[in-house]
């Protein structure tokens, strides 16, 4: 299992933020892990528009990484009047790309490292390390 601090996160985009196009109007993101990524590589490309699509890759109630769906459920999937005309990242790009763990032999189109560990990412409510200082809110620690 490899545990991820933000520092590491925003190495990780940074690399795929270089690797990406520019001539697209939106990101096309897939909760939920992909979420935060998504927020951070608009930040980092001045791309404002981000759209999501709902999608479920565990059995209900976990995140297992041995009870993992054989394909992904789509739960939502934005509208066509959000998509018509719009320039979109189509292909996949991904922080970590899992050759052992991938249910399709293709690789994604983009991404910024290759494993096979689970990774747990800072903003894991369960397995992340705690925050720590003043930002983490921690009683005595900040001026309220």
């Amino acid at each position: 299992m490899i545990t991820l601090a933000w520092d590491d996160i925003e190495e990780l985009v940074g690399r795929l933020a270089d690797r990406l196009p520019r001539d697209y109007d939106l990101i096309l993101v897939i909760t939920r892990g992909g979420m935060v990524p998504a927020c951070l590589l608009s930040e980092r490309l001045d791309l404002r528009n981000i759209v999501a699509a709902a999608a479920m890759f565990y059995t209900e109630g976990t995140a297992d990484p041995d009870r993992t769906l054989a394909e992904p459920i789509f739960l939502e999937f934005p509208a066509d009047p959000l998509l018509v005309g719009k320039r979109i990242l189509i292909d996949l790009a991904v922080l970590h790309y899992k050759p052992g763990r991938s249910a399709v032999a293709e690789r994604p189109d983009y991404y910024a490292e290759t494993t096979d560990e689970w990774v747990v990412y800072p903003w894991d409510p369960v397995r992340a390390r705690r925050p720590r200082g003043q930002a983490a809110g921690y009683p005595g620690r900040c001026a309220v």
